[in-house]
């Protein structure tokens, strides 16, 4: 069991709602925080309160990914949360755009992880948590490359978890459903499509200390409902296809697309 009390954790996108929530659920458990986020004034609000190291750094640029593991040092538990919603039709974004998503939502959670679980293997203890989302087990319209990137994200925290087994150091990804009151919802003003249940912003940060202390491989934060379905489309993807397709016809897609793409 991992003991959260007196470890060093970094934590990236720590300006957001689900980031904000997991901060403060460390920090009432003992933990060293250090947190990142692309904004410092958003970084600073989102932190008051509570004792903090923070180091601003963007993601999307591999010098800073680079600066960040640097200026964090030998961390225990590493919780990379940041990440670009990258919702809309492929065919809408620029190539820039595209390698942007790709590098911030899941090239930089790779990097973090090369750089810093070499100093926790050594130390021969340490967690990884990967924030990913059920987009990462189930595809949805108007979100292929948001899928990609979750895919991407699901597979490799379940390959480098066996790479590192033996070693003292754990590997987990934590995978929300629809959350109200953070990200693409607080981010837009809509709703959450027909009348799928949502979790808190608290309920991911409860999931991300049961990664944590449990040493938990993949750890679903969403209503049983929604957990049992991505598990069935992973199977049957088309017949999840359909589905997705009636539950999306109340408009609730256009709005979160429309309401993000200037987060591209």
């Amino acid at each position: 069991m991992m003991k959260i009390a007196g470890s060093t954790v970094l934590l990236t996108g720590a300006n957001g709602g689900i980031g904000r929530a997991i901060a403060h659920a460390l920090a009432a458990r003992g933990a060293d925080l250090i947190v990142s986020g692309r904004r410092a004034e958003a970084l600073r609000s989102a932190m008051s309160g509570l004792s903090v190291r923070t180091v601003v750094a963007d993601l999307a640029e591999a010098a800073d990914v680079e600066r960040l593991a640097e200026e964090a040092g030998n961390v225990d538990i590493l919780i990379a949360n940041g990440a670009l919603p990258a919702s809309g039709a492929l065919l809408d974004y620029t190539p820039e755009q595209i390698d942007r998503s790709l590098t911030v939502n899941l090239r930089s959670q790779i990097m973090l992880c090369r750089l810093l679980a070499p100093a926790m293997s050594e130390a021969g203890r340490g967690h990884i948590v990967l924030v990913g989302s059920l987009s990462g087990k189930t595809a949805s319209p108007a979100a292929s490359l948001y899928n990609a990137t979750k895919f991407g994200l699901r597979g490799f925290a379940h390959g480098f978890r066996q790479d590192l087994h033996g070693t003292g150091v754990g590997v987990s990804v934590v995978q929300p459903g629809f959350v109200r009151d953070a990200g693409m919802f607080a981010a837009t003003g809509a709703a959450p499509p027909g009348k799928v249940r949502t979790v808190s912003p608290e309920q991911v940060a409860t999931g991300t200390i049961r990664a944590i202390e449990h040493d938990r491989a993949e750890v679903d934060v969403a209503p049983a409902e929604l957990r049992l379905g991505s598990s069935i489309a992973g199977l049957f993807p088309a017949l999840a296809a359909r589905v997705q397709r009636l539950a999306l016809k109340d408009g609730a897609l256009e709005r979160i697309v429309a309401g993000q793409r200037h987060n591209r």
